[in-house]
């Protein structure tokens, strides 16, 4: 028996709480799917609801399995963020396993940049990339009673470093669907309060280098399913789990104008329309690409618009203009689809004058939805090597509402907090509060962070 696991406790981030909009475990569900088609009987610990990590040792203890394969989400940008919280569930989670006498694999971006923490628990591998295929050559020489995995690309191994390169799965159509059977769908369904929102993906990998964005699992490609293949996905949910609303978690939703035309009208011809969110970038948003959307059932398009100061995108190497976010908006928009917007504080060299000019941005456009962060160093970007220098013990964040600065940016934690919170009302109420912007101007300069502090201390 193999037993997949994910390490995304829902209980242990009260910002996702107080979202309360969970999803299953997109890619835990694609690998677990690929390993039962050949053959290996398996069984899945979903730890969305689960109260701590002594569910998983009732379970290790109920199905004894002889393989647990630690597969985090990696089509959840929050995986991404690598959390001290799912960092140390996910540890916990292996020594658990250990001690059981089970084989344990790892898959996730935070193993692969941290793999000698996951040795230290009791990993006996850790599989890096993708891992769905890399798993079931694993699952295979583990169950045939092989221990020496040296043979194979794509792992990270005790005391032994990289076996190389793995290729990454070019041929997207040729995965077997989630294994959807192995979730309490139910359990999703009175989350949302009825009305469910479930999780697909459609592609792997951007072929952008925005220098801030860490693409640990796919990389900087772009591999997509056909039309057809997601329509058939979308038909078998429609059928199977019944959702109200998809979100498709690909970093960008149909890079070519056509796929998009040929995805819409294939959901016509088999009638599997499901109303959508997707993400996509602002100079992608042509009028044909906004009626293409609309078409397929686009309800809501989120963008990277992540600053309205030219200097700023510049600074990130966003291949993006100010203008091109006015008119993708406005583009949408026309379209009757809903349009948010990603931003990004507190980037380096970001001065007072970019945030309000980020501020002036959303004030003109208002977008309907707005997500704020702060910039976030992760390893593997040319922004964590620019920053490396300035970064203390501390270099995740807590969870994921922590939005701790973990470098030396212009302002402190605390004010860009502040920000955010006033961003976040000025989109709810399409005003700008004008005297608390006023308060925070007066305090801009007291809010410096002093030259020798290198991790804020707002935490």
């Amino acid at each position: 028996m193999i037993l997949f696991a994910h390490s995304n406790f829902l209980v242990q981030d009260e910002k996702q709480i107080a979202r309360m909009r969970p999803y299953a475990p997109l890619s835990t569900l694609t690998a677990a799917a690929l390993v039962r088609s050949a053959g290996h009987r398996v069984a899945l610990f979903d730890a969305t609801f689960e109260t701590g990590i002594d569910a998983f040792e009732r379970m290790l203890g109920k199905i004894r399995p002889a393989i647990v394969a630690l597969m985090e989400d990696n089509f959840n940008f929050l995986t991404k963020m690598c959390t001290t919280v799912r960092r140390e569930s996910a540890l916990a989670m292996i020594r658990l396993a250990r001690d059981q006498g089970c084989l344990v694999a790892v898959n996730g971006p935070d193993a692969s940049d941290h793999p000698e923490a996951y040795f230290d628990a009791g990993a006996d591998v850790v599989i890096e990339g993708e891992g769905e295929a890399t798993l079931l050559r694993v699952a295979g020489l583990w169950a045939g009673g092989e221990r020496d995995l040296r043979q194979l690309p794509g792992l990270v191994l005790p005391g032994t470093g990289t076996t190389g390169p793995c290729r990454p799965e070019r041929d997207l159509d040729s995965l077997p669907l989630p294994a959807w059977d192995l979730v309490d769908v139910e359990s999703y369904r009175r989350a949302w309060g009825g009305k469910l929102s479930w999780n697909i993906a459609a592609s792997r990998g951007c072929p952008y280098a925005c220098n801030w964005c860490a693409k640990p699992t796919f990389g900087r490609r772009y591999t997509v399913r056909s039309p057809g293949n997601v329509v058939e996905e979308m038909a078998r949910l429609k059928s199977e789990v019944a959702p109200s609303h998809l979100w498709f978690t690909d970093d960008i939703l149909g890079l070519n104008p056509g796929w998009i035309e040929s995805f819409a009208s294939e959901l016509s011809r088999r009638d599997a329309h499901i109303p959508f969110s997707m993400q996509s970038r602002v100079n992608l948003i042509s009028p044909r690409v906004a009626a293409g959307l609309a078409s397929a059932g686009a309800a809501e398009v989120w963008l990277g618009v992540e600053s309205g100061s030219q200097k700023i995108l510049d600074a990130m190497d966003k291949g993006t203009k100010v203008g091109g976010a006015r008119t993708a908006t406005r583009l949408l928009r026309k379209n009757g689809i809903r349009v948010c917007w990603f931003i990004q504080l507190g980037y380096p060299s970001e001065e007072w004058e970019d945030i309000l000019a980020t501020r002036d941005l959303i004030a003109d456009e208002m977008p309907d939805d707005i997500g704020v962060s702060v910039a976030y160093p992760l390893p593997g970007t040319a922004f964590y090597d620019r920053v490396r220098a300035q970064l203390g013990a501390r270099r995740n964040w807590h969870d994921t509402g922590d939005l701790a600065m973990l470098f030396q940016g212009t302002f402190e934690t605390g004010f860009y907090r502040r920000i955010r919170d006033l961003l976040h009302r000025q989109a709810e109420t399409c005003t700008i509060d004008a005297e608390a912007w006023q308060l925070l101007e007066d305090e801009a300069h007291s809010r410096r962070s002093p030259a020798p502090m290198l991790v804020a201390a707002g935490s």
